[in-house]
């Protein structure tokens, strides 16, 4: 399996139920997995916390699992760690290192304001992260050929209807800042969400009594589920769908809109191809 196809399945950008974007870091009581050539304004805090070579970010990360940070990534906070500690070559935390548990160590590995291990120190190179990923996922689900594999991870990360069942996935090369929430395909927003900043993506489904401080900017289509709201526009390419009590505070811009009769769009709605109204 080449490290292009190993890679495929972190492509879209998953948010769990009850995702927050507060006082700079994204909060989830789920695992967070951080595609490589990634660069985020904020702090992280979650479960396990998986971050993939060449990342850079801006904040804490705060974990009640592991923690693994792939090589080269630089880390502008603390790292707090419940669990176990691993930190492949070359990484750099510019704030202090905290682990409850074990701490395997790679070389060149800078920590600015010094770490506190409770468990044994390794000093030797961890694995890859994307390796260790798989190799995970092999030993815990069983699996032997390398096709079934890419199955699996496609119905774990992929089109995954539920994204409740799924980690917080931001896939490979996103940039995060407090004014924009940027990533290269498709974005699946779970519900009871509450997120700041402007998103671009090829396509967002946003679910359930989500709110978004922010607008949304999309080559493809837009669907917003019953009792969301939006603090700001729409401009998509492609369709949109406002579903049961949907609330647009800003303009659309699509080429097609159905909007159910309960919901409500403050600005100018501008569709050439045609508005659905559904009862």
């Amino acid at each position: 399996m080449g490290s292009t196809e190993e890679r495929d399945w972190i492509r879209a950008c998953t948010l769990p139920d009850k995702t927050e974007l507060q006082e700079r870091t994204l909060k989830t009581d789920r695992d967070i997995v951080i595609g490589e050539r990634s660069r985020i304004d904020y702090g992280l805090q979650g479960n396990e916390v998986v971050v993939c070579e060449f990342c850079k970010i801006n904040g804490n990360i705060l974990a009640t699992g592991d923690v693994r940070i792939d090589n080269w990534c630089e880390i502008g906070g603390d790292v707090v760690v419940e669990g176990d500690a691993y930190l492949g070559e070359g990484v750099k935390i510019q704030g202090k290192l905290v682990v409850k548990g074990d701490l395997d160590i790679g070389d060149n590995v800078q920590i600015e304001r010094g770490f506190e291990a409770k468990g044994w120190i390794s000093i030797r190179n961890p694995m890859p992260v994307i390796i260790y990923i798989v190799m995970y996922l092999v030993a815990v689900l069983g699996i032997e050929r390398e096709d079934e594999l890419d199955s699996v991870l496609q119905k774990l990360f992929g089109e995954e209807e539920n994204p409740a069942a799924t980690p917080l996935m931001i896939p490979t090369g996103a940039i995060l800042d407090m004014q924009t929430f940027s990533v290269p395909e498709k974005m699946i927003v779970g519900s009871g969400c509450r997120l700041h900043g402007n998103i671009r993506a090829a396509s967002i489904a946003v679910r359930e009594e989500t709110t978004i401080f922010g607008s949304l900017h999309v080559r493809e289509g837009a669907s917003i589920a019953r009792g969301s709201v939006i603090h700001g526009e729409i401009q998509s390419d492609g369709d949109v769908t406002i579903e049961q009590g949907g609330h647009i505070l800003g303009n659309i811009s699509c080429r097609c809109l159905t909007l159910h009769e309960d919901a409500r769009v403050d600005g100018v709605i501008r569709a050439p191809g045609g508005l659905k109204i559904e009862r």
